[in-house]
Order: structure tokens, then sequence, then C-alpha cells
């Protein structure tokens, strides 16, 4: 078999039976593989109305036909379950190099089903696979633990775990591999964790087969090229990392400040990548086939220590967003986010979603153990980041996110987030396209999902005027199709500034030996986004949850550049939904769930 590897891993912790299952081909190719391919099993195997907690959902950890290939950043994994922050699908996405272990062990994924006794990992080295004793783990960070598991695996073995906020069901858990590479958002690590599930090791000796070698050689040619010469894969995000985006994001008045009260921070270069580079760099740490190496190793100089450097919505939520200018502050908050696996983003913007709570009078002193929670505390937004990890004190509070957070004290409109999950780093009142991408994402609050800063901002493939309507629509539909393709295939977002959908179709026929057409990629992005859609509407997911804080719509950006402008969703949602083939209430119609071929969903 070529690109996949034709074998499932199905672990059930609650009798520890291990099967290896084959690969349904035909059903990969439908839906490509990675996201597309775990949320079919998903949806087939477990369906929309599981509690996240209960030992009935699983945790399916997925690659992509071109995860472990020689192909540009080929070396992402997906992991799929109920997210217990959302009520959604849970698609996180991440890098590193366990994605490409996995494949190299001989595995397409990982079903994971029930519930351990205590806590246990799961031990791959190529055939051998085995369900074994964590109970000297729990409770450890997650560089103590990956370090002691190094200890007792194969050399050069890749691990995934959590830290103590998966152990301790917080809603925004991340899971960690390669010690700073997160599969972020959705609080993917609280579903590991309620398994008792601490870590998955993975050491392969074998290599993905190709079915024309020579024809990948030189298309890969041609891709590195496009990736070398486009100004922010070949420039931007290799000298200053994901953090070139500070100030340019900064620049067009939409980064947000104080918990998107404004859109406009003044001391922006401070916390940028340019200043992150020229004096706090150590080295670039890419992923695994990565030609772009945006990744940053940096200097802490509070812990005397060098780790992975923070990207840039993570400079924005601990940074603007709190009030914070002091970038070794936001390294330190980004540390621990890494050891106790939280995702920064919903770590930051549930902070900042605290403050100002507290700037408005809604939490009292008295509840915070002494310690601060005003706008620009550096030193107290770093110390609240560890005690959410601990679950300690407000900490306890602050671990379920902004959105449940700001409901206990009677404003949940406070809470910058879209079906509960924290929105990043782009204030959407003046990027109407990206504010349409955030309300319909299918995961909640997510920049991801369908980029659209890249036409709006950075002028890729073409530049469009942010502030327009005119066919908004139309390319929110094709940036999310495409992406679900580009997650499905095992490959970074990033190549997505310097490539198209011919090329990934191109180089999935070369390493599969598919014929698909660049308009049937995107046509199975659009069967997995359409897919994702009705798991949501099941779950009970309403279509008036495809909306914006209300702050966003009503209260016009103060200050800045973009000063005035709102987001004007009531205008883009209809031809959104037309655009989609949905009917006028977001749901999709008869005839485009039979064309997709989904008309048994």
């Amino acid at each position: 078999m070529f690109g996949f590897r034709g074998t499932l891993l199905r672990v059930n912790l609650t009798t520890g039976e291990i099967k290896k299952e084959p690969l349904n081909l035909e059903l990969a190719k439908k839906y490509i593989g990675g996201r597309g391919l775990g949320t079919k099993i998903y949806y087939d195997e477990v369906g929309p109305n599981v509690d996240a907690f209960d030992e009935k959902n699983k945790l399916i950890v997925m690659t992509g036909p071109l995860s472990g290939t020689q192909t540009p950043t080929g070396g992402r994994y997906m992991v799929i379950t109920k997210s217990p922050l959302t009520g959604t699908i849970a698609c996180s996405n991440s890098g590193g190099f366990f994605g490409a272990e996995l494949k190299n062990a001989g595995y397409d994924g990982i079903i994971v089903e029930g519930k351990a006794e205590k806590p246990v990992y799961l031990s791959i080295e190529d055939d051998k696979v085995e369900i074994k004793d964590a109970t000297h783990l729990w409770g450890k960070v997650v560089s103590e633990t990956t370090d002691e598991l190094k200890k007792v695996s194969p050399e050069k073995s890749r691990i995934m775990c959590i830290g103590p906020a998966g152990e301790k069901l917080s809603k925004i858990a991340a899971i960690i591999n390669d010690y700073d590479r997160a599969a972020g958002r959705s609080g993917v690590g609280a579903v590991m964790g309620s398994k008792n599930l601490k870590a998955i090791v993975a050491k392969g000796t074998t290599k993905v087969d190709i079915y024309d070698k020579d024809g990948l050689k030189a298309s890969l040619q041609d891709k590195m090229k496009k990736i070398k010469d486009n100004g922010v894969t070949g420039q931007g995000l290799p000298t200053y990392g994901t953090a070139v985006l500070v100030n340019i994001i900064n620049e067009n008045g939409v980064f947000p400040t104080n918990n998107f009260q404004e859109a406009y921070f003044e001391k922006a270069d401070n916390i940028s990548g340019e200043t992150m580079t020229d004096k706090y760099l150590v080295r670039k740490n890419p992923c695994y086939a990565c030609p772009i190496a945006c990744g940053r190793w940096v200097k802490i100089e509070a812990l005397n220590m060098e780790a992975g450097g923070p990207e840039y919505e993570t400079l924005w939520a601990f940074g603007s967003d709190c009030g914070v200018d002091d970038i070794q502050s936001i390294f330190l908050a980004n540390h621990y986010c890494n050891e106790y696996g939280l995702d920064t983003i919903s770590a930051g913007a549930t902070i900042a979603a605290a403050m100002e709570l507290y700037q408005k009078g809604l939490v009292k002193d008295d509840e915070l153990d002494g310690l601060s929670l005003k706008f620009g505390d550096k030193d107290a937004m770093v110390e609240w980041t560890k005690k959410m990890g601990k679950r300690e004190g407000f900490g306890d509070k602050l671990a379920e996110g902004s959105y449940r957070l700001c409901e206990m004290y009677g404003v949940p409109e406070l809470s910058m987030s879209v079906k509960k999950q924290e929105l990043p780093a782009y204030d959407p009142r003046a990027i109407q396209g990206h504010g349409l991408q955030y309300a319909t994402s299918n995961r909640g609050g997510c920049h991801v999902r369908g980029y659209m800063i890249s036409p709006e901002i950075l002028g890729l493939p073409e530049k469009l005027d942010r502030h327009t309507l005119e066919g908004k629509a139309e390319w929110v539909k094709v940036f999310q199709d495409l992406t679900a393709a580009i997650d499905s295939l095992g490959l970074c977002l990033f190549t997505s500034f310097a490539l198209g959908a011919a090329d990934y179709a191109e180089m999935l026929n070369l390493v599969c030996g598919f014929n698909l057409t660049s308009d049937e990629l995107l046509e199975a992005g659009d069967r997995i986004y359409n897919l994702e859609r009705m798991f949501n509407l099941d779950a009970g997911i309403k279509p008036e949850e495809d909306t914006l804080p209300k702050r966003l719509l009503e209260d016009a950006i103060p200050e800045g550049p973009s000063k005035g402008h709102v987001h004007r969703l009531s205008e883009l949602l209809p031809k959104y939904y037309e655009v989609r083939g949905w009917d006028e209430n977001g749901i999709p119609t008869k005839e485009k769930l039979e064309a997709l071929g989904l008309k048994n969903i």
C-alpha cells in the first residue's frame, strides 16, 4: 500500500485488548486521511451524543497519507474526539516528529477506547504494542514525563503526553509532543486524562512506500522552490517565526488588546518576532521535513534555561490581550503551558477575560489569594498560568475556560469566544472574511480552519479589501475546504501560503497512486466540512451559535487604524449558507449531502 501503512491500532484501555485492523482504503481515499478519516471513523463508531468524559467516548490519533514522507511539512497528526470545551467535534492538529514516527512504526492511526483503572501509557515499537503502568508518571509535568519515558524506550522514540492540566480534566488541556509541540485546542488533553492515559510512545523502523519516487522527487523540487520563493514561507516565517505577524497585525489595527476592548497595542514591538529574534533567539526549531522552520528555541532568563518559544498566538494571548508587553514573562507563561499541558490561546484569553471581570468589579480581591488580576500585571499573569495548570484556588475556575468563567459571574458575553472556544489573535471587526470564518468554524473560535488573514492581510494568493463583503462567503468556503484537505493529508497549513490545491493533489497522487484532480480534492474537503457540521447539529450545536461575541458585532473599535469598524456578520451569513449549499437556517440540504456521498448521514 502506498502512502498509507494499511493498519489501524485499536486499543481498549478497559479490557487491555489491542487489535490491529486493516485500513479501509476506499474510505481513506474518500476522506483523504487525517482529520477527514478520523472524523468519519469517530462519527460512525461513537456519534454525537456521548459525553466527552464518558468511558464510551473514544480518542482517535490519526496521521495523513503524506505524514512520514518527505513532502514539505509531512509530520502532522490529528487528535479527533468530542470536545469537553465546546461539545463540537474536536480535531486538534500538531507538528513535531510524533506523527511521522507513528507512520514509521506501521500505523495510520490509533483508536483509543474505554478507560484504564489506573494511569497507563501506550508503548508502540513497530509490531510490539503494549499498555504499561504509568502510576509513577501521574502528576509529573510534560518534560519530566518525556524524560522518564525516554529512559525506558528505544533510542529516538517520540512521545506525546499530557500534563497535570489534562489529568485534572481542565477543559482547555492540550496534548504535548516533542516537549513543545501541541495538539492544543478544544480540550483534547482532558479527554486523554479522563481515560487515565498519560502518554503514547512511538518508535518505528520502516518507511512509507511511495508510488512514484522519481515523479515525487521532481514534484518536490517544484514545491520547494515555490515555498522558498514565497515571501512568507521563504523569508518571514523562517526569519522571525509566526511572531512575524505581531507588528503586521497591530499596524492594521486588528491586534486585540485587553480582552478585545481595543484593537491596537502601543507596545506591540516589545513582544514582536523582530524583538524575539534580535534579543532572545537561541536557534530555529523545525518540525519533521519542514523547510520553513518557524519554530523557535529561546532563552528564558528567570529560569536560566533554553526552551521552546511562543508562537504568534501565544505572544498575543499572554501579551496584548492581557495588557502585558514584557516578552520574558510571555516566555514563562508559554513554558508553563507546555509543562502543565494547556492550550496557550485559551489559557491567555481566559486570564484576559478574568482581568476584565476584575476591572468591572465582578471578581473581588478576596477570591484571589493576594494575587493581582489587573491588566498589565506581568508577574500575576505568569502566576495565574501556573495556578490554572494545577487547578489551585481561583485557577480552578480559570481551568474551565473563559466562557464558563464569565458565565459563573453572570456575564458570558465577556468571553471572547465562539461556541465556547476562545478566539485567537485577530479582531474580526475589521477583517470581515476572517470574522465569518470564526463564526462558522466547526470547532468553535479558530483561525486555522480557513485562514482568511492570508488574502485579507498578507495578500496571498491575492489581496482582498478586508472591510468589504463582496465575495467573502465564497472565499471562506474555499479556504475552509482546502484546509480540511491539508489537515487530512498530514501537512502544515503554512504551506498554503505558497501552494494551491493542484500542488496538494499532485503530491497525493504521486505518493499514493491516486488520480484525484484539484477539484476532487476540494470536494473531499467540502465532504469533511459537511460531515463535521452534521455531527455538531446532531450534538445540539444550534445554527444560532454561528455568531460572534456581542462586543464584536455592536461596539466599534475605539481607536487605532481600524477605528469605527464592527463585524457585519448578519449580512455575510445568509450568503455563506447559500454558497455552502445549506438552507437558510444553516442546515445542509438533502441534495447537498447526497452530492457529497453523505446521504446516510
